[in-house]
């Protein structure tokens, strides 16, 4: 009991430290999207189309605000052909991305981002657009001839590790209602896709809390890496039929974080730890913002079980 309540009390801590906010927020300069056209085979380039129209719509708001960081940013979803099922420019802002060819796509890998995730950094190698486009590029190596897609999924809003919010499961919860309704939808445009999910860091928690919610679609992979716990005792608790797979790099601080959950607090035992049940996998000896990164054995490994070849998997 000693042990318990003084881990409470270090949560209790952290969070009240995390929870100091400015005293004046910013007014939101950027307006709510428009409805989209629902997400179907036939509506899916009209979706793109309508998301291109929101993200041009936000960049006419940052000129006019001058707004320097999401100028940067929006300018660049703008070129290069890149197509977003999904875009919110307000708060720290909100995108999904479409790597590869959504209506015929045999294995369509889900990356699911966790804390201090924003528009600001979307692009950048350690957050979600960065590390998608890395994964694409290693499906595209490890399978040539495959019909792949990536989703880089910032579809919720991801929780800052300077806030309360990181320490509790309400922003999880709500990203897994939000997570089921991307996998619906592309289930829609495409019935035939398998689906892996690729969950970093916090991502992991709103994945365990997806997983159940996931049930009649064809989830066959759970990831997750730099987890900081799941709320469940065991995999087996998840209520998933998918494999699910754990990993921490060896340079991850993640691995110093205590495994408890006490009056709603942390999120509980360690995916990695043989108790949990998991598949283990290698995640190299990379930083918690690693696991993605070109040439890493922890991306190797995801591509791996993104493509549903697990015997190719090298174990920790």
């Amino acid at each position: 009991m000693p042990r318990i309540r003084t881990v409470a009390a270090v949560l209790s801590v952290l969070a009240a430290t995390g929870s100091t906010t400015a005293a004046t927020a910013r007014a939101e300069l950027y307006g709510a999207p428009a409805p989209p056209p629902e997400l179907t085979a036939a509506t899916l380039d009209a979706r793109y189309q309508a998301t291109d129209r929101e993200i041009d719509r936000a960049l006419a708001t940052a000129r006019r605000a001058h707004d320097k960081t999401k100028l940067r940013v929006l300018a660049t979803f703008l070129s290069n052909g890149r197509r977003f099922l999904s875009f919110d420019a307000r708060g720290d802002g909100q995108a999904v991305e479409v790597l590869g060819d959504l209506r015929h796509a045999d294995r369509v890998a889900v990356v699911v981002p966790g804390a201090d995730n924003s528009l600001a950094d979307y692009d950048s190698p350690k957050f979600v657009g960065g590390g998608s486009r890395a994964l694409y590029r290693q499906l595209r190596a490890d399978a040539p001839s495959a019909h792949v897609a990536v989703i880089a999924w910032l579809g919720y809003d991801s929780p800052s590790t300077r806030s309360t919010a990181v320490l509790t499961t309400g922003r999880a919860e709500s990203g897994a209602r939000a997570l089921r309704e991307l996998l619906t939808d592309v289930h829609r445009v495409n019935d035939h896709t398998r689906f892996a999910l690729l969950c970093h860091s916090y991502g992991s928690v709103v994945c365990a809390k997806a997983a159940p919610l996931l049930a009649p679609l064809p989830v066959d992979d759970i990831a997750l890496f730099g987890s900081p716990g799941t709320t469940a005792r065991h995999a087996a608790d998840l209520g998933t039929s998918a494999h699910v797979w754990a990993g921490r790099a060896k340079g991850d601080w993640m691995r110093y974080v205590p495994n408890v959950r006490v009056a709603g607090l942390g999120f509980g035992p360690d995916p990695v730890s043989s108790g949990f049940g998991a598949l283990p996998f290698d995640a190299g000896t990379g930083p918690h913002s690693g696991y993605l990164a070109p040439g890493s054995r922890a991306l190797r490994n995801l591509s791996l079980i993104a493509l549903g070849r697990p015997e190719e998997v090298t174990h920790a």
